[in-house]
């Protein structure tokens, strides 16, 4: 039995779809208020329960051999990002779990103080590795999924909102890919016991984003190019009335004002352990936006 936290996000509902293709036995952890009914269709085993409390992780644990922590958090970093993933790892040892796949984010290691999900990301990097568990840390840059919605804004409107430096660089990764990548880490011998930065094959700047869906939508981009201070007095307000929201735009302020790309010699790599060509943005946005 595989356990899949997160398993209806993005990165989750894939890979749930991906094991059941391989007809492989998986407990999909989900919220009660959360859209499942896709993966109880693909004939995931649905366990209902909630993160914040670790009786519900000791009993979703029960029994698995393998565990893929792909749960993410809105505002609550301290909760999900680290606490609920430090008691998966103490409940994979008392499993005897052979393998857990943990997803972290590229930067995790760069010491942002002003970024609480990459600071838990990286405590559970460092726990993982000290548990005694099989592992496999998987870093990605941005997801390709992410940018559907603005790809469809942009479709309609021809808008793009650029915010902060436009020349910084990123590796934008399919989403369908880390899904794939995640799964192979269960059995594929050179991912175990590695972290592994993942980004597409690409390197991009920021403004070329816009490039992308021009040339996909035959649309001259409109692109706003708002500065970094936006956020910051954005911030500062809210953060007066919500401190949770304030350290919230503070991940999102690193994100903007940072460059996270994979080199080209970690790409190549990443396509000889797991042995398949990465996909391009702009081929995963034809391919979902059906262009």
């Amino acid at each position: 039995m595989i356990l899949v936290t997160g398993a209806t996000g993005e990165i989750g509902r894939r890979v749930v779809r991906l094991l059941r293709q391989e007809q492989k036995s998986v407990r999909a952890f989900v919220r009660l208020s959360s859209r499942y009914s896709e993966l109880e269709h693909r004939g995931a085993d649905i366990f209902i329960g909630d993160l914040l409390r670790d009786k519900d992780i000791q009993k979703g644990c029960q029994g698995v051999e393998y565990i893929i922590s792909a749960h993410g958090s809105d505002s609550d970093a301290l909760s999900l990002d680290y606490h609920a993933n430090i008691e998966l790892i103490d409940q994979a040892k008392v499993q005897g779990v052979k393998h857990f796949v943990f997803i972290s984010v590229l930067g995790a290691d760069r010491g942002y103080e002003d970024a609480p999900v990459f600071k838990a990301k990286r405590q559970v990097e460092r726990y993982l590795q000290a548990s005694g568990l099989n592992y496999t840390i998987l870093r990605p840059a941005g997801l390709a999924s992410n940018l559907l919605p603005l790809a469809e804004r942009f479709r309609e409107t021809g808008l793009y909102l650029l915010i902060g430096d436009p020349k910084n660089r990123t590796s934008i990764v399919s989403t369908d890919d880390l899904a794939k990548m995640i799964v192979d880490s269960l059995t594929v011998a050179d991912a175990r016991n590695q972290i592994l930065p993942v980004g597409g094959p690409q390197i991009l700047l920021r403004e070329d984003i816009p490039k992308i869906f021009s040339r996909i939508f035959n649309k001259e981009p409109i692109v706003i190019n708002a500065p970094l201070f936006a956020i910051d007095g954005l911030r500062g307000t809210l953060g007066l009335f919500n401190p949770q929201i304030e350290a919230t735009l503070g991940t999102y302020r690193t994100l903007l004002a940072n460059e996270f790309f994979c080199t080209a010699e970690e790409t190549t790599n990443l396509e000889r352990i797991f042995n398949f060509q990465l996909e391009t943005l702009e081929s995963f946005v034809r391919r979902y936006l059906a262009v």
